[in-house]
Parts: structure tokens; sequence; C-alpha cells
């Protein structure tokens, strides 16, 4: 008994400890959906807020939403390629890690232009964007970059896959139809063995035959000798 109860109790506690587990990975799977939401919801917002900002401002606050609007769509964009990529693909690791580090620039770079936009001194954000403006070509150029190789690799490898595949393919229905090819070859056999027989069964050519008179079309004809 004492050992039925212990047994019980083992159970029981695995049951609750599985239950706990369980519980703790629904929890965090909850909050990382809506931590993603979230993400994405303030992104958008911030996006919406960018877009207005470019076309109601002229001059400098206009080109400062205008530049932070590029540079972050171009860094999103080539995340997710590559972050998608890299599922099927693993060369893409290296790629990944090289945009992690232009990520730290963009993040700096984002960051200096976000200040700008509560910069009273007009006078000093247009001093200011030169730089900015370069440093903002550069990285979009480089996330532009990886993101076009990234892209050009993946249609390459489908072309690749699908002419293999069309390959296999045409490869399989013929010998589906099997069939085909043999009555083909015995189509052929037969017209070989017609052939033969026909051969066998035609009589020789002989000797001209006396009836005629005239010969063949090409010789001469032998007029008779008249009377003397």
């Amino acid at each position: 008994m004492v050992a039925a109860a212990v047994i019980i109790g083992l159970i029981c506690a695995l049951v609750v400890a599985l239950a706990v587990i369980a519980t703790v990975k629904a929890v965090r799977t909850v909050k990382r959906g809506v931590d993603q939401a979230v993400t994405q919801a303030r992104r958008t917002v911030e996006d919406t807020r960018l877009k207005a900002r470019q076309f109601t401002q002229a001059g400098p606050a206009g080109e400062v939403a205008e530049l932070r609007l590029s540079l972050r769509t171009s860094m999103r964009a080539t995340q997710e390629v590559l972050r998608e990529g890299q599922k099927g693909d693993a060369s893409l690791t290296e790629s990944l890690a090289l945009f992690d580090r232009l990520s730290a620039h963009g993040r700096e770079l984002d960051e200096d232009l976000r200040k700008l936009e509560t910069e009273p001194d007009r006078e000093r954000v247009a001093a200011c964007l030169p730089d900015l403006r370069e440093r903002t070509k550069q990285v979009t150029h480089s996330a532009d970059s990886l993101r076009f190789a990234a892209q050009d690799r993946a249609r390459q490898f489908a072309g690749d896959e699908l002419s293999l595949l069309s390959e296999q393919i045409r490869m399989e229905t013929g010998a589906l139809r099997h069939w085909e090819a043999d009555d083909a070859g015995a189509a052929a056999k037969d017209a070989e063995k017609t052939g033969a027989e026909a051969k066998t069964e035609r009589p020789a050519i002989s000797g001209r035959d006396a009836s005629r008179q005239w010969g063949y079309t090409w010789e001469k004809v032998k007029r008779p000798e008249s009377p003397a």
C-alpha cells in the first residue's frame, strides 16, 4: 500500500509539473504574440506619422521624415527576406550576420534622425542633413544589395529545381507510356519479318521471254532479212 501511495503521489506530481510547464509555455506564446502585435502596431503608427510629416511639412523637417521612412522600409524588407530565406537556405546565415551589424548602424542613424524631428533650430537641422543623407544612402544601399542578392539566389534555385523537376517528370511520363515503345518495337519487327518473307517468295528473274518480239525499249530490233 505504501508503494502504491508513493507511485500515485509521483504520478500526481508529474501531472502537476507537466500542467505547470504547459501553462508557462502557453503564457509565453501568448505574451510573444501580444508583443509582436504591439510592435507591429507601433511600427504602423510610426510609419503613418512619418508619411504624414513627409507630405505635410516642407523643407528640412519633411526631408528628415522621408529619410527615416526610407531607412525603416529598406531595413525591414531586407530583414524579412533574409530571415525567411534562411529557413530553406543555410548559406544566408552569413548574410544575416552582416545584416545584424548593419542594423546597429541603422538603429543609430534612425535615432539621430528622430532627434532632429524635435530640434527647434532649423538651421542646425539643415546643417546636419547632408551627413545624415549620405549615411542613410549608404545603409539603405547595403540593405538593398543584400535583399536583391538573396532574392536573385532564391529565383535561381527555384528555376534550377523547376528544370530538374520537369526533366524527371518527362522521364516518368515516358516510363508510364512504356507500351508505346513496346508497340513501336513490335511493329518494326513485324515489318522486317514481312519484308523477308516477301523477298523469299518473289520468283527469280529468268531469261527473256521468247514470245516477246521487241525486247526492252533500249534494245535495237533486228529486222528479218528480205527473201532473195
